[in-house]
């Protein structure tokens, strides 16, 4: 199981903004701002983490390689798929695939990707079917 994640990107204030609206249909918030690191967690509700200090971190740095780089977030819901895709979107993402079952993986592999403004593929994922 993963604690956290540390992840190295070009402009931290430029990521800080458009993570923080992307993440925020999944449930995460801006935790900490060290100003050249910055945390997101989830406190409450569905994916609650067990570390009140957040789990995903961004620190000013050079960006990984691209495209191999791959983040994938769990979601409460398909609605919260869309949301996440939407709010990546307008905060200046870069589509990489529309919301929508991934078969491919499984019958009930609910996705979005979009590209954050290092390049790294960011997905939303849920995994239930919509009867579940």
């Amino acid at each position: 199981m993963l604690d956290h994640l540390s992840v190295p990107v070009t402009d931290i204030d430029r990521s800080r903004q458009f993570y923080e609206s992307a993440l925020a249909p999944l449930g995460y918030r801006l935790i900490k701002d060290f100003n050249h690191a910055v945390n997101f967690g989830v406190l409450e509700g569905y994916g609650k983490f067990s570390d009140p200090g957040g789990e995903f971190w961004i620190y000013q740095g050079n960006a990984l390689p691209c495209p191999a780089t791959h983040f994938a977030f769990s979601a409460e819901t398909r609605d919260v798929v869309d949301a996440f895709y939407h709010a990546a979107i307008e905060a200046g993402g870069q589509d990489n695939g529309k919301p929508g079952i991934r078969a491919l993986y499984h019958a009930h592999y609910y996705a979005a990707f979009v590209r954050d403004p290092d390049g790294y593929n960011i997905e939303a994922v849920f995994h239930r079917s919509i009867a579940s």
